[in-house]
């Protein structure tokens, strides 16, 4: 066996293992750093990916010169940016658009845009005036498609203007015509109203350009300007939505009416308005005579009365045969003439003559009327009622009946006065009572929360932050707080408050030994010399400091005195 002495030979021999470098605290500290650096790296790359910048269109259709001076101009402001998947248009952050589009147009890009009037500032002084006209009519063109691409639905625009020389002839002036070629954004469209105003704004800049000599054309070849509507034989936008917005409006009073009294979606009405959109002004004069119980009324009245000689004036045919003297007076025998005779001219009492004229007063009516446009001719409304829906307490199955005639009487009237029924204008209403199609199905609960598809793209985001949670709490369990937890026992050792000791039973005291109470008494004594030494020390740092004059006479002294 070997002896105590060699077993203590062999351990002083034996080398101490070396501990690993990861259990060094300089290494525990290189690895607790680490795992702090690895944690921020991973909470990092979570937040970009969660808040990844939103890239819209800052340009599109671009040509290759103004894409390069883009990019150039973007990596001098140091925006980020990329391409979309065709290569057609340039992204950049959504927060930026607005402003890298108006530093873009402070640069003059992109250049290969319309040209407006901008072009007749560079006018130089002998132009010809066919020239002159040339880019005038370019401008105007680069101005109006400046103009229409501002709409929403637009992405870029031609216009061609054909403007005729002015003559002074009338047969042989002509009127200027104008064709617009439109570039429409990726399934967008243009409803009618938005082509009128199309075609009313290049009619409006343009002297002498009417309306119905604008072709408005879109990039798949379609006449987007109805050539119907340029004679005015149709309804122009504003009266259709008029017709519409009425209709409308009918519909809503009937079903909230009715709707009180069958519940909610057990009613449906339509209606169809006939509207004059002619407008007409009426002038009639109408005169008619006096009525007969009235006495007329003369307005005025007027009388001649002439009475002449004997002599009348001369009669007769005109010639030599009438024109002869008088023949010799004779005066009858006796008596007078017999019967059946005349006397001679002037023989008796000259002629009488008496002319009355009487004018009546009559009734004269003056009338002018003028009827508005948008007039209602005449209104035919449809009303559909659904059946009552009742639940069998018996057997729990949906039972359904129709309304009564006294019901259906109630309705029709209520309806009548909510679209206002005229008789006379030929008003049309119809009023049905038939069962609705699954009125006999029992009534469907509404999905879950959780199965509601509305729900779907905030369960998304609760799910993705949920998963970045996770992923925090497993780096923290698993890695960060192991290596943290000695440092934080460490701390927390230094900073508790030890416990207050126990309170302990007086032990006996010992009997006093003559040579301990002596070394204590040394001891106290060498305390209190070395106590005093250290205060005539710092009283005298404290001197030299204040006050070194002193210090350096004491010394003088001491050098003098030696």
């Amino acid at each position: 066996m070997a002896t105590a002495e060699q077993l203590l030979d062999s351990d002083i021999a034996a080398p101490a293992e070396k501990p690993k470098y990861w259990e060094t605290p300089m290494g525990k500290r290189v690895v607790i750093g680490g795992a702090i650096a690895a944690t921020l790296a991973i909470v990092a790359a979570l937040w970009l990916w969660t808040s990844a910048p939103d890239y819209k269109v800052l340009f599109s259709n671009y040509t290759d010169k103004d894409g390069g001076a883009i990019t150039a101009a973007l990596d001098q402001m140091g925006v980020k940016y990329k391409f979309s998947d065709s290569g057609s248009a340039i992204l950049v952050p959504a927060e930026r658009v607005n402003d890298i589009r108006l530093k873009m147009a402070a640069q003059g890009l992109p250049r290969a845009g319309n040209v407006g009037f901008e072009l007749l500032d560079g006018e130089k002084l002998g132009t010809s005036q066919f020239v002159e006209q040339v880019n005038y009519q370019r401008s105007l063109e680069g101005e109006l498609a400046n103009s229409i691409q501002s709409l929403a639905a637009v992405s870029s625009a031609r216009v061609h203007l054909a403007l005729p020389k002015p003559s002074v002839f009338v047969r042989d002036q002509q009127k200027p015509t104008a064709s617009v070629l439109l570039n429409l954004q990726p399934g967008r469209a243009l409803d009618q109203s938005q082509v009128s105003a199309i075609v009313h704004l290049v009619a409006s800049s343009v002297p002498e350009l009417l309306p119905a000599n604008v072709t408005v054309v879109d990039q798949n070849g379609t006449l987007l300007s109805d050539p119907a509507s340029k004679g005015g034989k149709q309804l122009d936008p504003n009266q259709l939505k008029y017709v519409e917005a009425l209709q409308q409006n009918i519909v809503k009073q009937v079903e909230s009416l009715i709707t009180p009294i069958v519940g909610q979606q057990n009613v449906r009405a339509e209606a169809t308005a006939e509207i004059d959109f002619a407008q007409v002004d009426t002038a009639a004069e109408m005169y008619k005579p006096n009525s007969p119980p009235e006495p007329q009324a003369i307005r005025s009245q007027q009388t001649s009365e002439s009475t002449g000689p004997g002599n009348g004036n001369p009669s007769g045919i005109p010639g030599a045969l009438s024109n002869q003297p008088p023949g010799v007076a004779t005066a009858p025998i006796e008596g007078a003439p017999a019967n059946g005779q005349q006397g001679q001219p002037g023989a008796g009492a000259g002629p009488s003559r008496k002319d009355s004229t009487t004018n009546f007063e009559v009734d004269k009516t003056v009338r002018y009327e003028q009827k508005p446009m948008g007039g209602i001719k005449r209104l035919t409304v449809g009303v559909v009622v659904n059946y009552r829906r009742s639940i069998d307490p018996k057997t729990g199955k949906v039972v359904i009946k129709p309304l009564t005639a006294a019901e259906i009487a109630q309705i029709n009237e209520l309806v009548k006065q909510a679209m206002g029924y005229s008789q006379g204008r030929g008003d049309t209403l119809n009023v049905t009572n038939a069962p609705f199609d699954g009125v006999d199905k029992p009534e469907e609960k509404a999905p879950d929360w959780w199965k509601d598809p509305a729900n779907l793209p905030l369960a998304k985001d609760i799910a993705r932050y949920a998963f970045i949670a996770m992923v925090l709490a497993f780096l923290w369990f698993r890695f960060v707080r192991p290596l943290l937890k000695p440092a934080i026992k460490k701390f927390d050792e230094a900073v508790a408050i030890p416990p207050e000791p126990e309170p302990e039973e007086p032990e006996p005291e010992p009997e006093p030994d003559p040579l301990a109470e002596a070394e204590l008494a040394r001891q106290a004594e060498q305390e209190k010399q070395v106590h005093i030494y250290k205060s005539n020390m710092e009283m005298a740092k404290d001197l030299a400091k204040n006050d070194p004059r002193i210090v350096a006479n004491v010394i003088k002294e001491w050098l003098g005195a030696e």
